[in-house]
């Protein structure tokens, strides 16, 4: 069903890992017949948290993407992840990404469009339909997790915006604000970071727009407020925080291509059958599951979505990786 209203930004609650830790906090905090100042104000802060309003994001579950495997919980997927723009290690995210301002927002498409258009969140919200998928991230690292994501096709938007016939490649900028990213102060990569798409495989079903996960707005270190997921290939094509779209008639650079093109191609698809440089991608870690001495899983071709498949008929999946 269509929201009718929007829910809390994720800028504007309590985290769930602060509220955690508080809870922990008070449980284990040894206190006497007389409690210290400390005391009562973690408990007033206790208090607050419990009475603030939970960012929930309601969708419905599309049954054509749901997964028997386990879904990875919550804390590693909020708490391992790669943001180049709040740090290079997995933990820099959740740690610098806190106080990112991700409210209000806005998205600009243009480039080969006859209606070029400004949209807020309230509006991105209403657009279509919020549906929860079950979608496998596979990261080039060679780690995996799976992941409910919540938003709707990335079709329904570009189809508001009515194409020109020589739109051909659909591009993703991110949010470049130093002040709040601080890995963008950094020589890392070229900001703003960039990803692309070819038409085609944005407009395929499984391209998500994402909005949320596990039934909430998505945090601040998963790319709030609106990333894309594009679960066949590997996870940097999926850009977060989201502030433009463009279509072109020719292929744009991107970012990690850019920076190092003979270990990630354009497509960087999924294919087991094609190496990094400097390793194997021929099998995968599951966070939360498989321990570093446990026995790893096979990688899937295109990460088990074989829909995709005719996508690239005819293509060279090894030349064009």
């Amino acid at each position: 069903m269509l929201i009718k209203s929007r829910p809390p930004f994720a800028s504007e609650i309590t985290p769930r890992e602060i509220v955690e830790s508080r809870r922990d906090f008070m449980r284990h905090l040894a206190v006497g017949s007389v409690a210290s100042a400390a005391v009562i104000e973690m408990a007033q802060r206790e208090a607050f948290a419990q009475n603030s309003t939970i960012a929930r994001l309601p969708a419905t579950a599309n049954p054509a993407y749901v997964l028997s495997e386990k879904k990875t919980s919550y804390k590693d997927a909020t708490t391992y992840n790669n943001y180049y723009e709040f740090g290079t290690d997995k933990a820099d995210p959740a740690e610098n990404a806190g106080k990112f301002k991700s409210h209000p927002w806005t998205v600009r498409i243009e480039g080969e469009v006859k209606k070029p258009v400004t949209l807020d969140l309230d509006k991105l919200l209403k657009l279509a339909p919020i549906e929860e998928r079950v979608y496998r991230l596979r990261c080039v690292e060679g780690w995996s997790m799976v992941i409910p994501w919540l938003g709707y096709s990335l079709s329904h938007l570009l189809k508001q915006v009515e194409l020109t016939g020589d739109a051909r490649y659909v591009e993703f900028t991110s949010a470049n604000d130093p002040q709040q990213m601080p890995g963008a102060r950094s020589r890392v990569l070229q900001w703003p970071y960039v990803e692309a798409l070819r038409l085609d495989e944005a407009m395929h079903p499984l391209t998500l727009l994402t909005l949320g996960m596990y039934g909430e707005l998505l945090p601040n270190q998963n790319g709030a407020p609106l990333r894309l997921m594009v679960p066949w290939k590997y996870g940097f094509k999926s850009a977060k925080a989201i502030v433009k779209i463009r279509l072109t008639k020719d292929q744009p650079r991107t970012s990690w291509n850019v920076a190092n093109p003979a270990e990630y191609g354009f497509y960087s698809n999924v294919n087991p059958e094609v190496d990094h440089p400097r390793w194997s991608q021929a099998s995968e870690r599951r966070i939360g599951e498989d321990g570093f001495l446990s026995r790893k899983r096979k990688t899937l071709m295109f990460n088990g979505y074989s829909e995709v498949a005719g996508l690239y008929s005819g293509m060279d999946l090894k030349k064009l990786f």
